[in-house]
């Protein structure tokens, strides 16, 4: 079934996304990674059972409205993004599928409103970034300088998509054809090529960041079942051992771990999906 475009509303403007109904299937809100948008889950719907499915295209992503002037892109707000998107939809209760910031998403509002999330299927991460206490100033002034830097900033126009996709690769490696869905969804047309559809405030630093001992400390409220699916070699920016570390306080979790790169669930569509299907669709 082709998904269909939808636009759900929210305090701040529309909310974007692609919704494949399956009405009496289990209902499950997917949610992509920074700087990705909606598409980043369509390879994997192929592989994927019979679901009651929004693919979200979260604030200032994709075809999503972006935040305010002024307005800073942080976790709640994703997480109050989720849930404007669910009563939308009419749906109490549902389960979360993330890549990446929308795993981490994902987390989190399982942490906040335990009665509406059903089950977590978590690609690519467990639980938000963190860093120590002790960096927090160099934080704030590095995020307060860039902010204000970004004003004089002009968007980069690229003659063709062809170069966008080039663009996306380097940026994080993935098959280009993946990063070509990616692309069509995030760009738009203007004089001379495309730009970017996503918010540029998206690219700064965030002002600041959880501790690892609030991290866990959040990890270890989470209730409902788990499916967490790793690639093999983990990420930079999420190490080995902290990772390891957030899997230990989660003794519930099925975890799975996948030959591939950050962007498994679009280059190993195949594999994602028989990991997840089961647990996604548990009566199925």
């Amino acid at each position: 079934m082709t998904p269909a475009e939808l636009s759900l509303p929210a305090a701040y403007g529309e909310l974007a996304g692609l919704r494949i109904g399956h009405p009496g299937a289990p209902r499950v809100i997917a949610l992509h990674g920074w700087l990705d948008n909606a598409a980043s889950f369509l390879p994997l719907l192929p592989h994927l059972p019979p679901l009651d499915l929004l693919l979200l295209d979260f604030p200032g992503h994709g075809r999503s409205a972006h935040l305010p002037p002024g307005a800073e892109y942080a976790l709640p707000s994703y997480i109050h993004a989720v849930l404007d998107a669910a009563d939308a939809l009419g749906w109490d209760r549902f389960a979360l599928l993330g890549h990446s910031m929308g795993a981490a998403v994902a987390a989190m509002a399982a942490v906040a409103v335990p009665e509406r999330i059903e089950r977590l299927a978590l690609i690519e991460t467990v639980g938000p970034l963190s860093e120590e206490a002790d960096a927090a100033p160099a934080r704030l002034r590095q995020a307060v300088a860039a902010a204000r830097a970004l004003r004089e900033k002009r968007l980069r126009v690229f003659p063709d998509l062809e170069v966008a996709v080039r663009a996306r690769v380097q940026a994080s490696p993935m098959q280009p054809a993946s990063a070509r869905l990616l692309v069509e969804r995030g760009t738009h047309p203007v004089d001379g090529g495309h730009i970017w559809s996503s918010d540029p405030r998206l690219t700064l630093p965030g002002a600041l960041r959880l501790d690892e001992a609030r991290v866990q400390a959040l990890l270890r409220a989470l209730q409902c079942p788990l499916h967490i699916v790793l690639a093999r070699q983990a990420q930079a920016y999420f190490p080995q051992e902290q990772r390891q570390a957030r899997l230990d306080l989660l003794p519930q979790a099925r975890v799975t771990v996948i030959d591939g790169g950050h962007h498994l669930h679009m280059d190993q569509p195949a594999e994602v999906g028989a990991a997840v299907s089961p647990f996604l669709q548990p009566d199925g």
